[in-house]
This record gives C-alpha cells, sequence and structure tokens, in this order.
C-alpha cells in the first residue's frame, strides 16, 4: 500500500475502533474525573488489546490508532497515547529487566506511566533543562533534585521516564534518561488545573536516588531518547488532531443536514455549505499529511524530522480551524458545557503546544530545508 490509500482491512480495523471507542471507551471515559488518571479506562485499554497493539505498531498503525480513538473519545486516545509516549523509551531502549518489570504491566493497563521531559523554563527549548542528577555520595549512581512541569499522568504515574543532566555540558550533551518508579524516596508531585481535562502535573526532586540499573539506553545519550521518541509520536499527534477535526466534522454535516433555518436546512444555504466543504478539504489534507510523514519514518527515508514536523504542524492547525467553525455552525447550544463540541475546544488547543509548539515545528522545517539546500550547494 502507499501513505494516501488505506487497504480495505485497514479502513476496516480503523472503523473498528471508532465504533468501539464510541460505544464501549466513552461511557467509561464520562465516568472519570477530570484532570485525572482514568485509571478503569486504562484498564479496558488494556483489556481490548489495544496498549499491547501499540507497542507493536510502526508509526502509520500508532496514526490510524490515535485518530479513530480521537474521532471516537479523546480520553480513550489520550490514555493510550500517554502509555506509549511514557513507556516508549522502555521498550527501545530499555534493559531487559527494565522491559520485563514494567511493560507486561503498561501493556495490560495495571501500571500508568510518564514522560518527564518539560520544566519551567525547559518547554520549547528541551535542550536547556537543568533537573541535576548529581553523583551520590556514597558512589553509588546519582541523586535527581529538581523540578520538572506539564507532566501528563503526573503525579499519579507508576513510574516516570526522566531527562536530567548528569554532565556539565550545556544544551543535548550530558543528559541522561532515567527508569524512576514513582515510590522512590524524594518524588512528590501536585495536579495542575488545565483548559482540557488531561491528567497534567509538576514533579519535585529532592535527592532523588537512581542507580545505573535505573539508566535508558547510554548515559549521556538521554537527549537522543527523547528526540528518538519525540519524532515516532509527532505524525501520531497530529493523527489526534485529525480524529477531532473528524468528530467535529461529523458532528457539523449532521447538525446542518437537519438543523432548519430561514425556511430550509442549513446545508442549502451557501454560506454554510461552502464553509463544510472547507472544513472537509482542510481535514482531508492534514490526515494525508499525516499518514506521509508516518510511512516515510516506518520507510526509514531520509527528512523524517522535517515531515514529522509538517503534519504536527498543519494538523493541528488545521483541527483548531475545524473545531473553531463547527462551534461557529452550531451556534450557541455548541458552547453548552458537556455538548461534544465544547469539549472537543477544550481538547484542541493543547496538541498546537505540547511535544512541540507550532512555532518549533516551523523552525525545525525551516532548519532542515535550508540545511537541504546548504547541502545541494
Amino acid at each position: 500500500m502507499t501513505a494516501f490509500s488505506l487497504d480495505p482491512g485497514r479502513t476496516a480495523w480503523c472503523d473498528e475502533l471508532y465504533n468501539l471507542a464510541r460505544d464501549e471507551l466513552r461511557p467509561l471515559a464520562e465516568k472519570g474525573e477530570p484532570g485525572r488518571v482514568n485509571r478503569p479506562l486504562v484498564a479496558a485499554l488494556g483489556g481490548l488489546g489495544l496498549l499491547d497493539r501499540l507497542f507493536g505498531s510502526g508509526a502509520l498503525d500508532l496514526c490510524l490508532l490515535r485518530e479513530s480513538l480521537a474521532r471516537g473519545c479523546t480520553e480513550a486516545e489520550t490514555a493510550l497515547a500517554l502509555q506509549g509516549l511514557g513507556a516508549g523509551p522502555v521498550r527501545r531502549v530499555g534493559t531487559d529487566a527494565q522491559r520485563a518489570r514494567w511493560l507486561p504491566e503498561v501493556r495490560a493497563g495495571r501500571a500508568v506511566a510518564a514522560f518527564a521531559l518539560s520544566e519551567p523554563g525547559a518547554g520549547s527549548d528541551a535542550a536547556a533543562l537543568a533537573l541535576a542528577a548529581r553523583p551520590a555520595p556514597d558512589g553509588d549512581g546519582w541523586r535527581l533534585s529538581g523540578e520538572k512541569c506539564w507532566i501528563s499522568n503526573a503525579p499519579e504515574a507508576d513510574f516516570y521516564t526522566v531527562f536530567a543532566r548528569t554532565g556539565e555540558d550545556a544544551g543535548a550533551r550530558g543528559v541522561t534518561a532515567f527508569l524512576v518508579p514513582a515510590d522512590r524516596p524524594g518524588l512528590t508531585g501536585t495536579a495542575l488545573e488545565m483548559l482540557s481535562p488531561h491528567p497534567v502535573g509538576a514533579l519535585d526532586f529532592d535527592e532523588v536516588p537512581v542507580t545505573a540499573e535505573d539508566v535508558l539506553g547510554e548515559p549521556g545519550r538521554g537527549f537522543r531518547v527523547a528526540m528518538d521518541t519525540l519524532n515516532l509520536f509527532r505524525p501520531s499527534v497530529g493523527a489526534f488532531a485529525v480524529g477531532m477535526a473528524r468528530a467535529a466534522l461529523d458532528a457539523t454535516l449532521e447538525h446542518t443536514a437537519h438543523r432548519t433555518a430561514f425556511g430550509s436546512p442549513l446545508k442549502d444555504l451557501q454560506a454554510v455549505s461552502h464553509q463544510v466543504a472547507e472544513m472537509a478539504t482542510r481535514t482531508e489534507a492534514a490526515r494525508l499529511l499525516v499518514y506521509a510523514a508516518a510511512a516515510a519514518h516506518d520507510a526509514g527515508e531520509p527528512g523524517v524530522p522535517r515531515r514529522a514536523a509538517m503534519a504536527k504542524l498543519y494538523a493541528t492547525e488545521t483541527a483548531q480551524y475545524v473545531v473553531d467553525a463547527a462551534v461557529q455552525l452550531h451556534g450557541a447550544r455548541a458552547l453548552e458545557r458537556g455538548h461534544l463540541l465544547e469539549h472537543l475546544y477544550r481538547e484542541v488547543r493543547a496538541p498546537r503546544i505540547y511535544e512541540g509548539a507550532t512555532e518549533v515545528q516551523r523552525t525545525i522545517i525551516a532548519k532542515e530545508l535550508y540545511a537541504t539546500q546548504e547541502t545541494s550547494a
């Protein structure tokens, strides 16, 4: 298959996932408390085999999984994605012991993972992180001291993939990735109230002990672990956005086909039908850009960071436009608490910031373009 035409098997799988999310997972999501980890929902993802599928997927299947779940239940999509983001480094570069301890629990939905990269002074500029890993007084490992902020699933996760500075070098050098169980002494956290209903919090590290057995990958190579994880997930953040855009478009088609105004359905008004056509066209363009970036990642093609950045940039900005347009076409009812579009309106804003803000994606794209131009000159 190509990146631009899904085979019937994949199309049927996407439809099945959408129906599953809408009919089985959304009721569990609605019982959860906004801003808190919904463990019954995570357990359901494990029980349905979706977390197992997550860890066995290439980038394209990951995108299809996230898009289809997001279209039916954004909370289910987010819970699944956060498991992949937090435990992905363990799967790729963890030791046999680390994998044996945590991956079966994550796949089953019994353990909640988190990816702890951002800090109060290191959001978009991830290489500026300051969490310090200083040698332990007894010479056995390190002690982590500092803060992490805006960490999804914190402070309720069972373990964290944590990035800390073990060397004196500035920037990306000297950063090491650690697997830190939540029960380590000195590790505390607080929940943050955010616009979207995701569980997000801050972590405080007060001389938290870690050893060589907790290192993920190689000491001093942690920034590469972080970037490899984000390069895999950036196109799928775009897929999450596409799923939300499709949900908003579905709702808009239904509403404008049956809501009457001035004696006829809204769809008969050219201003409305042209707006819907624009929403659908942008959504389709975003979807294809996401699929192409994911397929390039799976094929090991050059230019993956640029294509992943383009996919995230365009898809998240498109989703914001589509959801906003859907709210406008629905009118005041879309602003009522509990309406699907009210929910999507709060959800859709965050992906334009996390895992690299829109401005960061433009910087990545431009840097890659000029690097290619200099190479060919």
